[in-house]
């Protein structure tokens, strides 16, 4: 199980990392990778450092399961193997999906002085960062079939390196940029599942007048 798991996370990462971004350069000329970080210590660096840390980790766990690392015996049964199986496979898939929904306006990152076009359809539809939705679910499935503490230390950093990541950095640079246009949109859609992390306008303010500066930002 162990190599399996390996073999999925790293074809994973060359898929949605190397091939999509071959795709996003082919149609339109750019990479579409913003690898900037800005200033070292602002929480942008830090969510960029976690994700960086949790890409690293990822595939530590199958390699150290491979090495003789013991699991975790509430998590070392057959059942939850394949489950693990079945969630890291739907995981790559289901990442390169939301990728695509993207189109032109697909990034790795971004830069704060560029203006992409708002997703709001396709699985965007569904929730607002559904690739790191998707991304979380490979992880959470690559922990099941090797479950040791590196590939559980491997979910638990890419958890917080996203919510950092958006709450942080993403969402104040798309309200910024988008304005109502993006709180309208995220009132009515959840962060990272359908219905959980909705912003929430003030009484008596509806969607389509609430600015960055009225919105606050609630829920998982």
């Amino acid at each position: 199980m162990a190599v399996a798991a390996l073999t999925i996370y790293l074809a994973g990462l060359a898929l949605a990392f190397g091939w999509r971004s071959v795709v996003q350069w082919r149609r339109t000329g750019d990479t579409g990778l913003r690898l900037d970080a800005g200033p070292a210590g602002t929480l942008r660096w830090w969510a960029k450092l976690l994700f960086a840390a949790a890409l690293l980790l990822g595939p530590a766990g199958p390699v150290s399961a491979i090495a003789g690392l013991p699991p975790l015996g509430v998590l070392d049964h057959r059942v939850a193997g394949t489950a693990g199986l079945v969630l890291a496979v739907a995981g790559v898939l289901a990442t390169l999906v939301s990728q695509l929904h993207m189109g032109a306006s697909w990034r790795i990152g971004f830069d704060p002085g560029e203006r992409t076009a708002l997703v709001t359809t396709g699985v965007f539809a569904l929730a607002r960062n559904p690739i790191f939705t998707a991304m979380t679910v490979t992880s959470l499935g690559i922990t099941l079939m090797t479950p040791n503490l590196i590939s559980l230390a491997a979910t638990l950093v890419l958890v917080v390196s996203v919510q950092l990541q958006v709450r942080a950095a993403e969402e104040p640079y798309l309200i910024r940029l988008h304005g109502a246009a993006y709180t309208a949109y995220a009132t009515r859609v959840g962060r990272v599942l359908p219905g959980l992390g909705r912003l929430r306008t003030p009484p008596g303010t509806g969607p389509e007048q609430a600015t960055g500066t009225r919105t606050s930002i609630a829920g998982p």
